[in-house]
């Protein structure tokens, strides 16, 4: 099916043509029909399923429409608000509006607006206005605050991964934001996951959606067993980058993203792999803004042979034909070990994921198997093989570790808040009775 079969311009769909897009995806083929025809979408899909230019086409088409009408005199006003979790993935979003939009008589002004940097020149950017803009949750509201920007004439929000909003804490953010757009407005929602949290925001946003639900099987780019091979290596914690820095030689990996569990860890293995004259440098939340712009980008020029990295890279970061993914450190959830994987095999490519499993991290690898109905066979390297004995389970840790199975901080905290106000309602009972 071609995407001229789904209601877009001419204009539009030579943009996605040249873009390499030739295909729709499911869910851009499912989407790009209701959002067009104006109806609400609640929308499950991965990173990489081609969510963005799902929502992007459709909403490039209404800008068309827009500009169609008489403009009247003074700053534009935002018709299109599209919020995001990260910078990365704003700086994605934006880049992909711009692209697609190039062939319109009127390409839309994009404003791409988010927080870790001055907020001096994005106010400056926004001087006449911006027709769309793509934003963190904070940032935004900054600039609201500061008159720099309007709300009041958005007729298309977009929440692009909102599990992962929620995840942030961007709960009250949001909310913030909500109330300063009209109530007449065109609301699509995507979500990898949808818990509790997620369900609730939905279900209070949308009017009769239409719901689309891809399997990341079903997609075109992200976690396709079909394109993604996947390795499992046995291997002990101290041994770990002798390994990689071995695999990298001898399967001549030209370009590979590393995933850490902290940023100290991205620093100390990149350092390490620099040392024995493999072209590593880290990336996570610690670095400028700035920086973390020139290492993706020179990662993508393919500047850099390694990238090693937080969970920071594992959504919203498209990195083409990048052949290796490897798992350092395993991820906290099931769900984040799809969003890694996902960074490669995208786009019809072929990728390789290799996990790294140490004996302290076998139990939690077999529960990430479980979830994600995997059965792979623990390789072992010559000259590489575990000597080291796995720790003895600890009472109430039967999960592996994995996120969902245990409390999480802010749980925790949630617990001791609801105990503290238990309390404090008990004091002013009287405290508890005696027994006379």
């Amino acid at each position: 099916m071609p995407f001229a079969s789904l209601g877009l311009s001419p204009a539009l769909c030579r943009a996605a043509s040249e873009l390499g897009f030739t295909t729709p995806t499911p869910v851009q083929t499912q989407a790009i029909a209701a959002i067009v025809r104006g109806a609400d979408v609640w929308a499950s899909a991965q990173t990489g399923s081609g969510k963005t230019a799902a929502f992007a086409l459709p909403a490039l088409q209404q800008h068309q429409t827009l500009m169609l009408a008489p403009r009247t005199g003074g700053a534009r006003r935002a018709h299109t608000l599209i919020v995001v979790p990260t910078r990365e993935l704003a700086a994605q979003v934006g880049e992909v509006l711009r692209s697609l939009g190039q062939h319109l008589a009127q390409p839309p002004k994009v404003a791409v607006v988010f927080g870790g940097v001055s907020i001096n020149p994005q106010m400056l950017a926004l001087r006449g206005g911006a027709d769309m803009v793509v934003a963190t949750p904070g940032r935004l509201l900054d600039l609201v605050a500061h008159n720099a920007l309007k709300l009041s004439a958005v007729q298309l929000l977009v929440l692009d991964e909102a599990d992962r909003l929620l995840d942030l804490g961007f709960a009250d953010e949001l909310n913030r934001v909500l109330a300063l757009l009209p109530a007449q407005r065109q609301n699509l929602f995507f979500s990898a996951t949808f818990p509790e949290s997620v369900q609730a925001l939905a279900q209070s946003l949308l009017h009769e959606p239409v719901r689309i639900e891809v399997a990341p099987s079903e997609g075109a780019e992200e976690g396709s067993g079909a394109t993604i091979l996947q390795r499992a290596i046995a291997v002990d914690d101290k041994r770990r980058t002798q390994l990689l820095l071995k695999l990298i030689k001898d399967e001549g990996w030209e370009r590979v993203l590393v995933f850490v569990a902290t940023k100290y860890a991205a620093e100390h293995v990149a350092e390490k792999l620099y040392r024995a004259k493999v072209f590593a440098t880290p990336f996570h939340g610690d670095l400028s803004q700035g920086a973390r712009t020139q290492v993706l980008d020179e990662f993508k020029a393919e500047r850099w042979q390694v990238v090693v990295t937080t969970d920071l890279a594992a959504r919203g970061i498209d990195i083409a034909q990048l052949p290796v993914v490897v798992n350092y450190d395993l991820p906290r959830s099931a769900v984040d070990y799809v969003h890694r994987i996902g960074r490669t095999g995208r786009a019809g490519e072929s990728g390789l994921a290799v996990t790294l499993v140490t004996p302290a991290s076998q139990a939690h690898w077999h529960l990430i198997e479980k979830r994600q109905h995997l059965s792979l066979p623990l390789e072992h390297i010559a000259g590489f093989e575990p000597l080291e004995v796995a720790p003895p389970a600890q009472p109430g840790s039967s999960n592996g570790g994995v996120k969902g199975l245990r409390p999480s901080k802010k749980d925790k905290l949630r617990a001791a808040q609801a105990a503290a106000a238990a309390a404090a309602n008990t004091a002013a009972d009287g405290g508890p009775q005696s027994p006379t």
